[in-house]
């Protein structure tokens, strides 16, 4: 993917070194576009080895409004290993009730490994998406889990808050050229409970003459480790739109803010940059073209990535936290 590969160039060759929250600084740049024709391919990035499972796990748990970490391990997706919701996070420092025992420093390994240890996100991303600014606590009476998971917060096919993604689907079927489809991740009510607040904040979907395209809106931008991942998600979930609307997929366009690369990925992005991009690949979704898809029912399981080639992974040290 050239366009990807620009925007990698362009932070290296003009992005200003900054200091950050993380303690690693980063070379940043101010709004980059990603846009890319979904006729050209799957935009899965082949200058180097990406995890498609995690990519397509997380989708599933944020369709599903899922926001135990538990759920996302057992599914061998740890993308969200290191953070935990940090007013949870924060009792258990006061309260010293760690399993560690003892006096803990709020900036320390220690502190770390507590947030590791919280099993609860908090209302991130997919909660947003099925539940806007629904209270996020203890599980009200009526958003009890259908399923019996024992799942923290787990309200995944249950009637709770504002259900954007159900909104803008049903918008998609019965008046496709609407343009007030927009879901929303960010929500200053509940940011502070949020393991990590939304980095991608909102995406918009745009019907013309029955192709759907789909743009996000993403605030602060990993452009080595988390960009190329946010591409797949984002142009996975417009190809299960396309599929449960019946329509065919078009543009997918990313406006993203700060842009960054860590200190520690300049090497490996130069690297990257020396690489050829290989054919994109296809993707084929596991349920018969004859059968009724319902986005809600589909699991990790029910794709597979045709024809993916790649170059090797690049080792980009430790993430910035």
């Amino acid at each position: 993917m050239r366009q990807y590969l620009d925007i990698v160039k362009n932070v290296l060759d003009n992005g200003v070194m900054k200091g950050n929250r993380t303690g690693t600084r980063a070379l940043t740049t101010f709004c980059e576009i990603f846009r890319h024709d979904m006729t050209d391919g799957f935009p899965l990035l082949t200058t180097k080895k990406m995890y498609t499972r995690g990519v397509a796990v997380e989708l599933e748990g944020f369709i599903g409004g899922i926001t135990d970490k538990k759920w996302y391990q057992e599914r061998k997706c740890r993308i969200w290993d290191s953070w935990g919701n940090p007013e949870k996070v924060e009792q258990t420092i006061q309260d010293n009730e760690s399993p560690f025992g003892g006096f803990i420093d709020r900036n320390s390994e220690l502190a770390r490994e507590i947030q590791k240890e919280e099993m609860d996100l908090g209302p991130i991303y997919g909660y947003q998406w099925r539940h806007f600014d629904e209270h996020y606590g203890d599980v009200p009476e009526q958003c009890e889990t259908l399923d019996g998971s024992g799942f923290d917060h787990d309200y995944n096919g249950v009637e709770c808050g504002a259900d954007q993604l159900k909104n803008v689907i049903n918008t998609l079927k019965t008046n496709p050229d609407d343009r007030r489809m927009v879901v929303s991740a960010w929500n200053p009510n509940q940011t502070h409970l949020m393991a990590l607040p939304p980095c991608h904040y909102a995406f918009t979907l745009v019907h013309i003459n029955g192709v759907l395209n789909l743009s996000w809106k993403q605030r602060s931008v990993d452009t080595i480790l988390g960009l190329s991942f946010n591409i797949a998600s984002y142009a996975l979930l417009l190809l299960l739109l396309c599929r449960e609307a019946n329509l065919i997929p078009g543009e997918l366009v990313g406006i993203l803010e700060d842009c960054h690369i860590y200190e520690n990925q300049i090497d490996g992005a130069k690297e990257q940059l020396s690489r050829s991009p290989l054919a994109l690949p296809t993707v084929g979704l596991l349920v018969p073209v004859e059968s009724d898809f319902n986005i809600f029912n589909w699991t990790h399981n029910d794709i597979e990535i045709l024809d993916y080639n790649s170059h090797p992974k690049i080792d980009f040290g430790p993430v910035a936290v």
